[in-house]
């Protein structure tokens, strides 16, 4: 079968894909993840090196908590608005978040324990650094560690939540379920954003203490959203090409998906530009160091590769209303999405210590690792998946988000409620 025939979107339900290839993916990626990571840190060891291998294991995490995060958002935002249309994808975002905010802690183990070899700044004395006393009490030790514990533990927390009421919500379809899981949307969006500002601040622009920014939690928000709308499209496509989702899934899904990523790759290049042009434009040495150093030797070319494969290649692919509904497109650009993303974590996390230009070797220890938790992350998102149903079987919204006709109700009951006798596709194709 041609990679044409593989994600081509014509007759999509007649032809599920044959994933008996792919099963051994998770453990090909943790095997080869582990293999470069142990190269890595032996490269570390004989050149006294172990900065270079932890700042890779850095990049490695924040791809991995940008995915959870991303993912976690969608799940809010379908609360906040009382959206129809992401119905059929929801139940797979809340596990995809709940696998990602399962594993964190544990992947941010060698951070915490290596923290001081990472951020140099914990072991200085605040009296004798301007920069750093400016920043109290927030960037002590004290203040790291709540930081980073605090972080993990609210996202874990509001995506177990919003899981657990979903899944209670499958058992009787009860208005309550759906009155808390708004509830907790609506506080859970302040933490959410509060949590992963302090997380990204921390972990990422305390490299460079010194710098300033209140864009860099949207900033790294942007890029998390981006990263799993891409992800989620091709989860969708896989799983209604299985049939497993088909039956609640309507063409749309697949548009909205792909105008939202749409929407987030103009924001994400409104942020970033947005960010440069003040700091350039003020033209203040304790802010435009940062990207002083990004401009500098191979790292200008890297820039050069986020402008025009972050933006402007996803960007004009997108425009065409058709592409967003094209497998053969929008999956080569999904996983170029992941690559994207994958370099600006880079450009984010290298400059500061690799200040004469991109190091390759690193790069690639650092995406090794990446792949690696990415492979820990499917066993785990499998396990999950497979504990519930795979869509939200009683949500109020379900009947719209097929693009079935929601019939008036009728001595207090919806007739043609529920999935009973709704399982025709609607026409078109996904």
């Amino acid at each position: 079968m041609s990679q044409q025939d593989e994600f081509s979107n014509v007759d999509p339900v007649a032809r599920p894909l044959n994933l008996a290839r792919w099963r051994h993916l998770p453990l090909q990626l943790i095997a080869g993840g582990l293999l470069i990571g142990l190269i890595g840190l032996g490269a570390a060891a004989a050149g006294k090196a172990v900065t270079s291998f932890l700042l890779a294991y850095v990049v490695a995490f924040m791809f991995l908590l940008s995915l959870g995060a991303g993912a976690l958002f969608l799940v809010l935002v379908h609360h906040l608005f009382d959206a129809g249309w992401s119905v059929p994808i929801r139940r797979f975002c809340e596990h995809l978040s709940v696998a990602v905010f399962s594993l964190a802690p544990g992947f941010f183990l060698p951070i915490g324990i290596f923290a001081k070899k990472i951020y140099p700044w914990l072991s200085w004395n605040p009296q004798l650094n301007h920069a750093l006393h400016a920043k109290q009490p927030v960037f002590t030790t004290t203040g790291f560690w709540l930081v980073s514990v605090g972080t993990l533990a609210i996202l874990w927390f509001l995506s177990w939540r919003l899981r657990a009421l979903s899944v209670s919500q499958d058992q009787d379809g009860a208005a309550h379920w759906t009155h808390k899981l708004r509830v907790t949307a609506s506080i859970g969006i302040f933490l959410y954003g509060f949590s992963l500002t302090f997380g990204a601040i921390m972990w990422m622009k305390a490299l460079e203490l010194a710098w300033f920014s209140t864009m860099y939690g949207v900033y790294y928000f942007a890029g998390c959203v981006w990263l799993a709308l891409a992800v989620v499209y091709v989860i969708t496509m896989i799983l209604d090409r299985q049939g497993i989702i088909s039956d609640v899934l309507h063409e749309h899904q697949y548009y909205f998906l792909g105008s939202l990523l749409l929407a987030f790759t103009v924001f994400y290049a409104y942020v970033t530009f947005s960010q440069y042009f003040i700091i350039w434009n003020a033209n203040m040495p304790e802010e435009t160091f940062y990207f002083v150093v990004r401009e500098k030797g191979s790292w200008f070319w890297v820039g050069m590769v986020i402008i025009f494969g972050h933006f402007f290649l996803p960007f004009l692919a997108l425009l065409r209303i058709d592409v967003k509904s094209n497998f053969a497109i929008m999956v080569p650009l999904a996983l170029w999405s992941g690559l994207m993303h994958f370099v600006d974590m880079i450009w984010c996390v290298f400059p500061p210590h690799f200040r004469a230009g991109f190091p390759v070797g690193w790069g690639v220890v650092a995406l090794g690792l990446t792949a690696g938790m990415i492979g820990v992350l499917m066993l785990k998102f499998l396990k999950e998946f497979h504990r519930t149903a795979p869509f939200p079987q009683k949500d109020p919204r379900l009947i719209e988000a097929m693009g079935l006709y929601h019939a008036p109700l009728v001595g207090g009951a919806a007739s043609g409620s529920g999935l009973g006798g709704a399982t025709a596709r609607t026409g078109g194709t996904n």
